[in-house]
């Protein structure tokens, strides 16, 4: 009997050496042809750039073909049921990547793909992200064991799959949200409204936008609500000498972070964007070698 297929939903399911792999899988300067004569399908219901990008560039650093299938050309649970799109993409790729609204339908299609299904974003998580994230923290600060990362904005996906991250390498993560916006309580993350409390002494300090794809409508109250959360060189100030200061990208100068902190010498954003296709390229690996 073949063991059950390795799927990446979200990082809550990885075990610490497992992620431990993915990142040292990611610094391998001679990554092996592992996909060579293989395709991986990515499946996109909603924009994107740099997942899309990053991903067909690891694909074709390990020898394989990506095809891209917008959400016109799928339709998932338009056309067709998720179900029955991933028994199909099952028949003609070795991995079935999606970036989704709704995560339910990972984990639907996961259920009875016969190949690994990997979330390249949905509205539970965005668990690429955050591997690209540890990775840049391994590479500017050294073992991530013992830092603390200050989170400064929306609870959303990418500050879920962060927490994960952190609770699995040892890193302590603050995270500080107004009120109504704070992700769930994990009983390891440390919560507050205060993003000076947050940020103090902090070894990196991380935002995101305040308000995300499919949320444009609440744009301008978001505006108001978060304005005491931007991240301005007098924040950064509180933080650890050295600190970095990261953003996911795509960054609103002037609104979650001022131009002068995500432009300027503590940014570690740049090498973060890059860490998007040696991560991805990474967890790859580590996929395909745990497959059965």
């Amino acid at each position: 009997m073949s063991r059950p297929v390795t799927h990446l939903l979200g990082l809550d399911r990885l075990a610490a050496p497992d992620l431990a792999a993915i990142l040292d899988e990611a610094e391998r300067p001679d990554p092996p042809r592992v996909l060579a004569g293989q395709a991986v399908a990515l499946l996109f219901t909603k924009p994107s750039a740099r997942t899309r990008v990053s991903m067909e560039v690891a694909v074709g650093e390990l020898g394989g073909q990506s095809l891209t299938l917008r959400d016109e050309e799928v339709a998932l649970d338009g056309r067709e049921p998720a179900e029955d799109v991933a028994r199909v993409l099952s028949g003609y790729v070795a991995v079935i990547g999606a970036r989704v609204h709704d995560h339910g339908q990972l984990e639907r299609m996961a259920a009875v793909a016969s190949v690994p299904v990997v979330n390249l974003l949905s509205d539970r998580g965005h668990p690429l992200q955050a591997l690209a994230d540890l990775l840049t923290l391994r590479q500017e600060l050294g073992p991530l064991e013992g830092q603390t990362l200050a989170y400064v904005g929306d609870g959303n996906n990418v500050c879920r799959s962060l927490m994960e991250a952190c609770a699995l390498t040892g890193t302590t993560m603050r995270v500080a949200s107004p009120a109504g916006y704070a992700p769930a309580p994990d009983g390891v993350t440390v919560l507050t409204d205060d993003p000076g409390e947050a940020v103090e002494g902090a070894d990196a300090v991380y935002t995101d936008v305040w308000t995300s794809m499919g949320q444009e409508d609440e744009a301008e109250a978001r505006r108001r609500v978060f304005a005491p959360y931007r991240v301005t060189s007098a924040l950064m100030a509180r933080a650890a000498p050295g600190a970095r200061f990261l953003h996911c990208l795509p960054a609103h100068r002037g609104e979650e972070v001022a131009a002068e902190v995500i432009d300027g010498p503590t940014s570690a954003v740049w090498r973060q964007a890059e860490n998007r296709l040696h991560a991805q390229r990474g967890m790859l690996l580590w996929l395909l070698r745990s497959a059965p």
